[in-house]
């Protein structure tokens, strides 16, 4: 164990000795499995940004690269999904109480439409999704809302009440 601490610290002294001032040290040169994907992932990153920097294609551990682009893409996708169902769970609190309605829940809700937007403008090509998003997140949502409400879940529509266009353009007038 000790051995292995010893050559590693003389391994991290010879990268950060290597990089420029301000310059973030990569993984060790050559073999590119020195890195392991599995067991330093930032390292990893590093080098696989240098590598298509520098254009060594056969470098690349191409099988985990595409599975972590492909990750993004969930990201993004998720992210799409979190303010739907922020957004149709202000919904649902403004359609089931209506004795609350307030100046709070209105810019709640249009924050979210504001978020929307935004995710939307920067992933247009989430737009042929949104109705399963939609689907996804209404199911959260409608825990959501009866949580918030101390409402039983059974209070709400099993299945999302509302249109794309309710989603996204519904006036909310006190």
């Amino acid at each position: 164990m000790t051995a292995v601490v010893v050559n590693l610290t003389a391994e991290v002294k010879s990268m950060a000795s290597n990089a420029k001032d301000g310059e973030i040290p990569l993984a060790p040169a050559g073999d590119p499995s020195a890195v392991r994907y599995s067991s330093d992932f930032y390292s990893w990153l590093m080098e696989q940004a240098a590598h298509l920097r520098a254009g060594r294609w056969d470098a690349l551990d191409r099988e985990n690269l595409a599975e972590e682009i492909e990750s993004l893409g969930r990201e993004q996708f998720n992210k799409l999904e979190s303010a739907l169902r922020v957004l149709m769970m202000h919904m649902l609190n403004w359609d089931f109480q209506p004795e609350r309605h307030g100046r709070s829940w209105m810019l709640s809700i249009k924050s979210q439409r504001v978020e929307l937007d935004d995710i939307i403008a920067d992933n247009p090509g989430l737009k042929p999704r949104i109705p399963e998003a939609i689907d996804r997140a209404y199911r959260k949502a409608r825990i959501d809302a009866a949580k918030e409400t101390d409402r039983g879940e059974e209070t709400f529509p099993e299945a999302c009440p509302y249109s794309r266009d309710d989603i996204f353009a519904r006036q909310f007038v006190r």
